[in-house]
């Protein structure tokens, strides 16, 4: 298939992208490239690729390069709470307006297969798993776009979204805020950390997982098309000490406390099921434990800031 692929570059998308270009497919990465990353270099002498330094929201470009693909995959996205908070306005029309004028400007039979968040389950309930059935209830902007970006798409019809749980693990286009990479980064680094309201718990999925999930979802559109599907590990519902306990497994001298006092502003707090994914064959390859073990290697090579959002 050719796949149109916005938001190439990030932290999903370089590494979405090798691996459909290993499974044959021709890609169409388009990305403005705002954090000057170099990722995708080691894809460029694939004849199958194609690059387009450019923005989602340019009608005239995206009709352009959407003309002959067979699949589009909008993953361009101010991600986050902090950066969309940042500037809202552009986290909107890119999130949200540009996919809407995806939608618009797709032609018949041209596949979607968007990622959303887990996020927009906000609180769950004590004790409950977050099924695609739970009501939404986003807390924070960033989950507010990508819900209402989630419900044109399947109101849009032949398309699939994913619900993503926290991704984590080594990307070309590195992320340290993500909870995983940020705890294990000051693990490496610091050797401390302070948590507020360490009960709160999330659901984690590495990124090559996320990758694979695409794939899944290319190779068995049919069967899975209109739906929405949470992909996460099944294993993988923590709070955040539980987390700090498997990151001192590996990094005995990480020390980590609670604090009595203060908020996490992330209110974010749920169990999630990825029973309905499971279903469909869909099994992930990368445990918790190989990600924290590939993410202590990574830090020896990454030693700054530099990659995070915020």
């Amino acid at each position: 298939m050719k796949i149109l692929v916005t938001g190439a570059a990030g932290y999903i998308g370089s590494v979405l992208v090798p691996k459909l270009l290993s499974e044959g497919h021709e890609v169409v990465a388009l990305d403005n490239f705002m954090y000057n990353q170099p990722t995708l270099l080691d894809c460029c002498h694939d004849p199958k690729l194609q690059i387009v330094r450019g923005d989602v929201r340019d009608k005239a470009l995206v009709e352009r390069l959407m003309k002959d693909a067979d699949a589009i995959f909008p993953l361009a996205c101010l991600t986050g709470a902090p950066l969309c908070a940042q500037d809202p306005l552009a986290a909107e029309s890119i999130a949200l307006g540009a996919v809407k004028m995806i939608l618009d400007l797709r032609g018949k039979g041209q596949k979607v297969i968007f990622p959303t968040t887990n996020s927009g389950y906000g609180v769950g309930q004590e004790g409950k798993h977050c099924t695609e059935e739970t009501p939404l209830n986003p807390i924070s902007l960033y989950g507010k776009f990508k819900t209402q970006a989630e419900a044109a798409i399947l109101d849009a019809g032949n398309s699939i979204t994913f619900r993503l749980a926290t991704a984590f693990g080594v990307s070309p286009r590195m992320r340290i805020d993500l909870l995983v990479n940020d705890f294990t980064y000051r693990a490496v680094n610091d050797r401390f950390i302070i948590l507020f309201e360490a009960h709160f718990k999330r659901n984690f999925i590495h990124v090559r997982d996320v990758a694979k999930a695409f794939v899944h979802g290319l190779n068995n559109f049919d069967a899975m098309k209109g739906e929405p599907y949470n992909v996460g590990l099944s294993d993988a519902n923590l709070s955040k000490t539980e987390l700090c306990e498997e990151i001192k497994k590996q990094v005995p001298q990480f020390y980590f406390v609670e604090a009595k006092i203060g908020e996490d502003p992330d209110k974010r707090d749920y169990v999630v099921s990825n029973e309905k994914i499971e279903k469909t064959g869909f099994k992930p390859d990368v445990s918790l434990q190989a990600g924290l073990a590939e993410l202590i290697k990574g830090y020896q090579v990454v030693k700054r800031n530099q990659y995070a959002n915020i």
